[in-house]
């Protein structure tokens, strides 16, 4: 009988609070792994390993442990990128007891687009060619879309050594985005990302300008895939914006048939509606802005809220839209009781951030 190897890393981040970086950890994480928590004591655990952060003197001390180099690598880059984005303009130190090499990173696939078409009147459907589709077919469904400048050859991004992501930078800057892999279309070796086109006019929109004016043959990359998992349950509540649709209409092609599924999907109007298909039993409500009473908002969680409200049995429950939306349904199903492994809640956008 053999063991499983397992590969470990240790790291030390000191920022400004440490108790409260904690619970921003937490807080993320309880949506891409099972999160324990105690006071002082967080036990991150997913398919690619585990992660133990303790507080201790004011520092975060951090154990890795996953099951190849490649999973600890890539656990060690999600961590420490995500450590600097919660730490914001707060000093933050991260330091490895085997400091990360500067090389390309491991999950980076090169592509180049097919073609791109409109699917509505504000959704545009690009298609890439990809050489190995393998890592995107089923499980994680969410990427980052890494644009080079045009006229330049692109140059690729590697790791620094507290773990991060060493972008390029000055001319060789990278557009980066995330987005869901709509279909992985594996005779052709291609993959789909569908790319909502904001129609308020003025709002910076970098991933939906590429969509527009991207051209066939032209060179970008993906990195991933990691986040948005496919549920495994019988019964599924899927409810989010115009955001989420894209992944909402994968895991609808994607389940296994005898699945019941409900959907409650907010767009700006019928023209936004897009064909969902699916081997289990749909039902799908389409919610239209256009359409709503001067001053009226939550329409799309309130909605939700009902349709859970008069569930019976376990339901999975994947509900993703603007940040406070969400933030405002975990409350609500933890005041339910509703079981942690049994729901998705993610933020796809911040309206601040429009």
């Amino acid at each position: 009988m053999t063991t499983a190897q397992e590969f470990k890393l240790s790291g030390v981040a000191l920022p400004r609070d440490a108790a409260a970086m904690l619970g921003e950890i937490c807080e993320h994480f309880v949506e891409h792994a099972e999160v324990q928590r105690s006071a002082d004591l967080a036990l991150l655990t997913s398919k690619v390993g585990t992660a133990e952060i303790r507080v201790r003197d004011k520092t975060l001390m951090i154990e890795l442990s996953c099951p190849s180099e490649k999973a600890l690598q890539m656990s060690r880059t999600m961590l420490a990128e995500h450590l600097f984005y919660f730490a914001g303009s707060d000093p933050l130190q991260l330091t490895w007891s085997d400091p990360a090499a500067l090389a390309v990173l491991p999950n980076i696939h090169e592509v180049t687009v097919v073609s791109a078409k409109d699917v509505t009147p504000h959704m545009r459907r690009v298609k890439f060619a990809c050489a190995d589709v393998t890592p995107f077919i089923g499980g994680d469904m969410h990427v980052r879309l890494l644009v080079p400048p045009k006229g330049r050859a692109p140059v690729w991004p590697g790791l620094r050594a507290d773990g991060r992501v060493a972008w390029p930078e000055g001319e060789d800057e990278l557009l980066v985005r995330v987005y869901t892999i709509r279909f992985v279309d594996v005779e052709k070796r291609e993959l789909w990302i569908d790319f909502l086109q904001h129609p308020t006019p003025g709002i910076k929109t970098p991933g939906a300008d590429f969509a527009r004016d991207a051209e066939p043959v032209q060179q970008v990359a993906l990195l991933g895939p990691g986040g948005g998992h496919l549920p495994a349950a019988k019964s599924i509540l899927l409810a989010g914006d115009e955001s989420a649709l894209p992944a909402i209409a994968r895991i609808a092609e994607e389940v296994p048939a005898g699945t019941r599924l409900q959907a409650i999907i907010e767009v700006a109007d019928e023209m936004e509606e897009q064909l969902l298909f699916s081997a289990g039993s749909l039902d799908v409500r389409w919610l239209h802005r256009r359409y709503y009473a001067d001053g009226a908002k939550d329409i799309l969680l309130e909605e939700a809220k009902q349709a859970i409200a008069a569930t019976e049995g376990d339901v999975f429950v994947w509900f993703a839209c603007e940040k406070e939306d969400v933030r405002a349904m975990r409350t609500f199903l933890k005041a339910r009781r509703h079981d942690r492994k049994n729901m998705y809640v993610a933020w796809y956008w911040e309206r601040e951030a429009e």
